[in-house]
């Protein structure tokens, strides 16, 4: 979560809405692998059977302006290769007796200009695992504002644990207290997710590349946090506003031809894409980074996860509006009741925890993280199920008969444990899949397509 009360005196309202979108999270820490989910977590949040392989790749970007240089005496900006590191996680064979599980290493910017607080994951994904047989999906995942992919660990390891191909891309942002270098990721967010998408799928299916062999090239999906929203949003095909802050804040009109109806509008997009993933997506408010002719471009099935008192993206006029401006696409927005901005992240590392400026990268004021984890893997993996692989079993999941979580009943003639697990049948409306007093504080709103 960012900090708007120390830097709001030196930024403009758009800079406010654009330059201060903040990160997501990491691994249960301290306990272990992410594969650990708590006796509350709805039934899907389980990770699945496959053990977890992660190495990163390298991938090089040709020719590729940066609007970070530009210089307004010269009229021109460097260009130059762009090299992208992609961490993967992968269903892999069974790991030997030797092997050890991964630690993640990343750092968050502090409030002292150019230092960094480091901090350490414990993953529980294990290094250069021989990749299992078969061709699985593909998740592309796009962290927030100076993130780091290692903090959406939790959410890649139980992914690929349930056979999926998970890849995450380090963006290279500048840091989030230079509120003058949001047009970098503005211009790049997009960009980045549509070159690594047709990198991968290049290499899927192929013989000679063990990770590629594991690929399947024609099921892709993509998943982003924050800026990273803004980002999947945009490779599933929402068309970029001339005149928002992709039309106006990117100097020298560097990214005129991106945006909707130029010549290479088609760049930023990512083909045949299946399903998309918003986390308290940046892009609306006074950032207007679609309006309403881009977003009626999306026909993507799509998931938005919003908190109702987001304090850096908004919600009424940030996911909300992007929920009911997606009017082509079927979709769905899981809202957690007085939450905040930081619910794709997971709990604070410990080192983390030392300042409120530290701590509020990841802790919500008023959801518990583990929870919180919970229900977003829950969903996820509801609506990856049923728009990647096609189970319709997963609709039970997903249609549910109340908005409000909190209107489900559970009929005193119903049987079960404490525990028990709600069949979303037999008279029992509390949503499939939670625990019968433990469905509380969510809403999930759905809607289908114009027409």
């Amino acid at each position: 979560m960012l900090k708007l009360s120390s830097l709001y005196g030196r930024l403009t309202p758009l800079a406010l809405a654009v330059g201060l979108l903040a990160a997501p999270a990491q691994v249960l820490a301290a306990q272990g692998p992410v594969a650990v989910i708590e006796a509350d977590a709805p039934q899907l949040a389980r990770p699945g059977s496959w053990p977890v392989g992660f190495r990163t790749l390298s991938l090089v970007q040709s020719g590729q302006l940066d609007p970070l240089t530009w210089n307004p005496a010269t009229g021109t900006a460097v260009s130059a290769d762009r090299r992208l590191e992609v961490d993967v996680w992968y269903p892999a064979r069974k790991p030997g007796l030797l092997a050890r599980t991964v630690a993640y290493r990343a750092g968050l910017p502090t409030e002292a200009p150019g230092v960094d607080a480091p901090f350490t994951i414990a993953g529980a994904a294990y290094r250069d695992l021989k990749p299992a047989d078969g061709r699985h999906p593909l998740v592309l995942v796009s962290h927030g504002y100076s993130n780091d992919p290692s903090m959406m660990s939790w959410l890649a390891e139980n992914l690929a644990s349930k056979g999926y191909v998970v890849a995450a891309i380090h963006h290279r942002d500048p840091p989030i207290t230079n509120p003058g270098a949001f047009v970098g990721p503005l211009m790049r967010r997009p960009l980045d997710l549509a070159f690594v998408a047709a990198s991968l799928k290049a290499r899927g299916g192929g013989s000679g590349d063990a990770l590629g062999a594991v690929i399947d090239p024609d099921r892709v999906a993509a998943i982003g946090y924050s800026m990273g929203g803004y980002g999947v949003l945009t490779a599933a095909g929402a068309g970029l506003n001339p005149t928002g802050a992709p039309g106006l804040a990117v100097p020298g009109g560097l990214m005129r031809p991106y945006l909707r109806g130029g010549t290479r509008a088609a760049d930023s997009a990512i083909p045949g894409l299946k399903a998309v993933v918003a986390l308290a997506p940046a892009g609306g408010g006074a950032m207007n980074a679609w309006g309403a002719a881009g977003l009626s471009d999306l026909r993507t099935p799509l998931m938005i996860i919003a908190g109702d008192r987001d304090r850096t993206v908004g919600y009424a006029d940030g996911p909300a509006a992007l929920f009911a401006g997606a009017v082509n696409a079927r979709r769905y927005m899981l809202v957690f009741e007085n939450g905040g901005h930081s619910l794709g992240v997971g709990p604070a590392p410990e080192t983390m925890r030392d300042s409120l400026w530290n701590l509020d990268w990841f802790e919500d004021p008023v959801w518990r993280k583990q929870r919180v984890m919970g229900a977003n893997l829950h969903f996820i993996t509801a609506f990856l199920g049923r728009y990647m692989m096609g189970d319709l079993a997963m609709d039970s999941y997903l249609d549910l008969p109340s908005e409000r979580a909190e209107d489900g009943v559970w009929p005193a003639s119903a049987a079960g444990a404490y525990d028990a697990v709600s069949p979303g049948t037999g008279g029992v409306t509390v949503w499939k899949g939670f625990q019968r007093n433990h469905a509380r504080g969510l809403m999930l709103k759905s809607a289908r397509p114009a027409g």
